[in-house]
């Protein structure tokens, strides 16, 4: 081979090395550039949604915790449910509601189920203090367990159809100009009547309430006896002593042209027709004989 064209082989060899370099320099650069923007891709995916949602959850996690009792002075006393009595600590700061939570362990009876009796009915909002409480006082507690709340209640099919067209009838007309209770109301207001007062709410007082009459025209009294959950009606002849959980619905309306006396009901059956009429009943306890009796729901 001439030297000329040797030359000419070396020259073309050396091209073909060149271009095999810069092919593979730019594969490479296109390979690294590749690997950086999956690098990128990579780094920009979004966290799991475990990830994500988990500070979220934490930040708005409901407390469902009960009021937290208050600290400081606490009274003792006696509580007295169901004939049974009890030993309780509380503080003097804690709200009559936050006592039947307290409570409800105890005599297990549903906070809601309670009606807590410190001269007279106890508001939810009130603290011992308020009310007066101190230390060796007597405090009553009434209330029935769900189970026998929900026995009683419970109606027949066949009551609850009887009932539907008696309630009907009564509201056709108010109570006060109905035959049945109209011949006694005519007879007018009993000597011993004790004074009403319209548009009041009062606690019921410590002694019975008396100077009201029956259906017959007999005098009635009512005494509430919440150490034993029940109710007395007295009348000259006997005294009828009734469970306060029997008592199925309290009826009342005032009376035309008396308005501060009421005529009420009890229903001591699963009809209207077991109702036990009471008239001249003073407007100021009537709310507070029904939240006695039903107790607030």
């Amino acid at each position: 081979m001439s030297n000329e064209e040797k030359e000419v082989t070396s020259s073309d060899e050396k091209s073909n090395s060149k271009e095999c370099e810069s092919s593979k320099t730019t594969a490479d650069s296109t390979c690294e550039a590749g690997n950086t923007t999956d690098g990128v891709t990579s780094d920009s995916q979004p966290q799991s949604s475990e990830e994500a949602v988990h500070p979220d959850t934490n930040e708005v996690k409901p407390d469902t915790q009960s009021e937290a009792l208050p600290s400081g002075e606490a009274v003792s006393f006696k509580l007295v449910y169901n004939k049974t009595k009890y030993d309780i600590e509380f503080p003097f700061d804690g709200t009559i509601k936050q006592l039947k939570e307290h409570l409800s362990s105890i005599i297990n009876v549903l906070p809601a189920m309670q009606k807590v009796m410190i001269k007279g009915l106890a508001k939810d909002e009130k603290t011992l203090r308020e009310l007066g409480v101190t230390r060796g006082a007597k405090v009553m507690v009434v209330g029935s367990k769900l189970d026998d709340v929900v026995s009683v209640n419970t109606p027949k099919s066949d009551s609850a159809s009887s009932e539907k067209p008696s309630t009907t009838t009564s509201t056709k007309e108010p109570l006060s100009r109905q035959k049945l209770h109209r011949k006694i109301l005519d007879k007018g207001l009993p000597d011993d009547v004790m004074p009403g007062i319209k548009n009041s709410k009062d606690v019921l007082p410590s002694y019975p309430l008396s100077g009201m009459v029956n259906k017959h025209g007999g005098k009635v009294r009512l005494t509430f006896k919440l150490e034993l959950d029940q109710i007395w009606i007295g009348t000259k002849e006997r005294t009828e002593k009734i469970n306060m959980n029997h008592i199925r619905q309290v009826v009342s309306e005032a009376i035309e042209g008396y308005e501060q006396y009421h005529i009420m009901g009890l229903q001591l059956g699963p009809t209207e027709a077991s109702r036990y009429w009471i008239y001249w009943v003073p407007a100021q306890y009537v709310d507070a004989i029904r939240d006695t009796v039903l107790g607030k729901w």
